[in-house]
């Protein structure tokens, strides 16, 4: 098996230069290093990440901690991710931390403890207070995507605008009787996804003066619990709304399955309005709000390469673009 000692004689320079152009541990000339490249790739020598993290500190590792793995946003931002992360040469070590879990609990006391990464990226998690104090204890940069704490740079669209443009392009339509569909029943209106985007709702009905007309129907963010809330709302035919302005596309798609079923004609009855630009969302002409899952862990992985340069001096919060997409399932109410 080829060494470190072969790379070095085919180059022909000393074991140390060789060593620090190929794990960046130090000062080497471009020539150099690029002649000692050419030898390792010659013979087939790949540095050792054990060895190399001796040599620079640097485990070239990054933890990455996420609620879900078998949702489509996470599913989407973790190959964006994943595909930046490998071409800065670095892994990644996934934990998965579902909440009300006792192996979130166990990830935050004990495995991220262990530090065998140099950075991490949490995507779209909720802290307690005193996870947040462990994350921010580790002595590692830390970066976000899809919430903002103090102190971590982060990545993240507009929940409220983008919930409010979207019950904005209802009102609009002429829709005054519009049910929002999604999140939890909670008075905490900043500290999670769903919360930002009910506010959003919120805010859009009490600006154009609906504020009487407002309604939330909890759910799960997800096609079945889109469509057991949809159920609800299009059963009872005298309250039922003339548009539902959906805390995420899962949720959309699930109301718009329900109304189906019901016999209530999209968007003849009954407008619907999605946020995220899901995969199924053009499958269903839905019209939404679209982000892009997957150049928000592209960006992210940016900020943190960005902190483990030292290339960011103070605490970044990056708003990523969105954009209306108007489809079919968006139409004027009947008269």
């Amino acid at each position: 098996m080829s060494g470190i000692s072969d790379v070095a004689r085919m180059a022909g320079v000393s074991k140390s230069t060789a060593s620090r152009a190929l794990t960046g541990g130090g000062y080497v000339s471009e020539a150099t290093r690029q002649r000692v490249l050419e030898a390792a790739r010659h013979i087939g020598y790949v540095a050792s990440t054990n060895a190399a993290s001796l040599v620079t500190g640097r485990t070239k590792n990054v933890g990455v901690i996420i609620p879900f793995v078998n949702r489509w946003y996470f599913g989407e931002v973790l190959e964006g991710v994943e595909d930046a992360l490998l071409a800065c040469d670095y892994d990644l070590t996934l934990y998965n931390v579902r909440p009300g879990t006792p192996s979130r609990s166990r990830i935050f006391e004990h495995f991220l403890a262990r530090k065998r990464f140099d950075g991490v990226i949490t995507i779209g998690l909720d802290p307690s207070p005193d996870e947040l104090d462990r994350l921010l204890s580790l002595d590692r940069p830390v970066v976000s995507l899809g919430a903002q704490y103090d102190g971590v740079s982060s990545v993240a669209i507009d929940d409220v605008a983008v919930s409010r443009l979207a019950t904005e392009h209802l009102i609009g339509l002429g829709h005054t009787r519009i049910v929002h569909i999604g999140g939890e029943r909670s008075a905490d209106l900043t500290g999670t996804v769903h919360g930002r985007r009910l506010r959003g709702y919120l805010d859009a009905m009490t600006d154009a003066g609906l504020g009487a007309e407002t309604l939330h129907v909890p759910s799960e963010m997800t096609l079945p619990g889109g469509y057991a809330a949809g159920v609800q709302v299009v059963s009872n035919l005298r309250s039922r709304p003339t548009a539902i302005s959906a805390a995420s596309d899962e949720v959309a798609v699930g109301a718009i399955v329900a109304a189906r079923r019901t016999g209530v004609q999209v968007p003849a009855e009954l407008s619907i309005v999605g946020v995220d630009g899901h995969e199924y969302a053009e499958m269903f002409s839905l019209t939404t709000v679209e982000q892009s899952p997957r150049e928000q862990g592209v960006a992210v992985v940016e900020l943190l390469m960005d902190a483990l340069g030292g290339r960011q001096e103070s605490t970044t919060a990056l708003l990523h673009p969105t954009r209306l997409v108007v489809r079919s399932t968006t139409a004027r109410p009947r008269t």
